[in-house]
């Protein structure tokens, strides 16, 4: 059976609540197509001499509602429809948290994990080279995502910097703190999904202490995830990563799994846990089910076998509208990742608006800010959900949908 793509996932959740929502047609069909698709060749030398060129992708979606923000992903399955398909997953999911942007994202199929760290920084400011004259603080904003981290924006804000002859800190979110980033960015997705959480439990009648939690996907956003869940006293029963997962029915600690992942490269062999497949994790019968690695991982093959009572997204499209349709039937509720994993570009945004005004707040007060920006949607969607008797995802895409063509219309775009 052939697998569906990221871009007709994106586009089929998007038919769906352009229905509900009563979308004018005409802005319906142009928002099944991204705004502007850029590809580039980026040559490097390598440390050994050899000139290597890598592919790299921007799709700018649409922004009608201001410039575009997305992370840049540094991946060797990278192509054109991921990178459309999460540029328009961006623009649904600013559109619900009420960001001043559109969506974009991007991508340069490469390994980073096969490369030098001066490779890497080559391969950084040679994307933005080939992307400057359609990036900056009023055009498109790239942020961190797979595989990149605070020192690639670094990298990218000096590049681009150098380039307009000038510091411009803004052209770029997830910065370093001593580069004018924001505090509480690193955890941000995580924290963002943490208090979505909170809230669905609440919604969904489940008492957050000792409610048990599996998490697929023990990087940046899983493992913030759990570590700030469990200290919320929730039990993390599983947690994994490419390699596979761990799992103990009793819990486990995962700021020990992720010392022990520090040591050994995975959270395999965890004491006191067992080694557990990635399909396992999803089957496992718990509270709280956090898919918090790639696309496509609920499927229609095996949604059946979801055991979990709430599935909470934090990885981009990780169920397929096949999958997201048995789920509903077995009254398993969705919080989709347009709400759940926003927390990350609401904090973008944070930093985004500090590097505007010069003036920058403590971790305490942006988690406060990302606290109230959360709960906000959160009880929106669930508002609209309840109003009309549609699921959550339908919910939060109408909401941005609207949003969107008021916009549009307005503007006469």
């Amino acid at each position: 059976m052939k697998t569906i793509t990221p871009f007709q996932a994106m586009l089929k959740q998007l038919d769906t609540a352009a229905g509900e929502a009563r979308l004018d047609p005409a802005i319906h069909a142009a928002l099944r197509q991204p705004m502007r698709t850029l590809i580039a060749s980026i040559p490097i030398k390598t440390c050994s001499g050899e000139l290597q060129v890598f592919t790299a992708y921007r799709c700018q979606y649409n922004n009608a509602l201001g410039p575009t923000k997305g992370g840049i992903r540094y991946n060797p399955n990278v192509d054109l429809d991921e990178v459309e398909a999460l540029a328009g997953w961006m623009t649904w999911k600013c559109a619900a948290l009420g960001l001043p942007y559109g969506g974009a994202k991007g991508g340069v199929q490469c390994d980073p994990k096969a490369l030098g760290a001066r490779e890497v920084e080559s391969i950084s400011r040679g994307y933005v080279r080939a992307m400057a004259e359609w990036i900056g603080p009023d055009e498109d904003i790239p942020a961190p995502d797979m595989n990149t981290n605070e020192q690639t924006m670094a990298w990218m804000m000096d590049e681009y910097s150098k380039i307009e002859g000038k510091l411009v800190p803004g052209v770029v979110t997830g910065k370093p703190v001593s580069l004018q980033g924001s505090h509480g960015r690193k955890s941000a997705t995580g924290r963002g999904g943490m208090f979505t959480t909170l809230k669905a439990c609440a919604a969904f009648r489940m008492k957050p202490s000792g409610s048990t939690v599996a998490v697929q996907g023990f990087g940046n956003v899983g493992s913030f995830a759990a570590q700030l869940l469990h200290d919320k006293r929730c039990k993390v029963v599983a947690v994994s990563d490419s390699r596979g997962g761990a799992y103990n029915p009793k819990g486990l600690d995962p700021y020990k799994v992720a010392e022990h992942k520090e040591k050994t490269g995975s959270v395999l062999g965890f004491k006191g846990a067992k080694d557990i497949t990635n399909k396992d994790l999803l089957e496992l019968k718990c509270d709280v089910l956090v898919p918090a690695a790639l696309e496509n991982q609920i499927t229609r093959e095996n949604a059946g076998n979801v055991r979990a009572r709430m599935v909470v997204e934090l990885a981009n499209g990780p169920t397929t509208p096949d999958a997201d349709r048995v789920l509903h039937e077995k009254g398993i509720p969705v919080v989709p990742d347009i709400l759940a994993n926003a927390g990350g570009v609401t904090v973008s945004y944070f930093e985004w608006l500090q590097n505007r005004v010069g003036e920058y707040w403590g971790e305490d007060e942006v988690n406060c800010r990302l606290k109230q920006k959360m709960e906000n949607a959160f009880d929106a969607v669930l508002r609209v959900s309840k109003q009309r008797e549609i699921p959550m995802r339908t919910a939060a895409y109408y909401i941005a949908l609207k949003r969107i063509e008021e916009a549009m219309l307005m503007r006469g775009s």
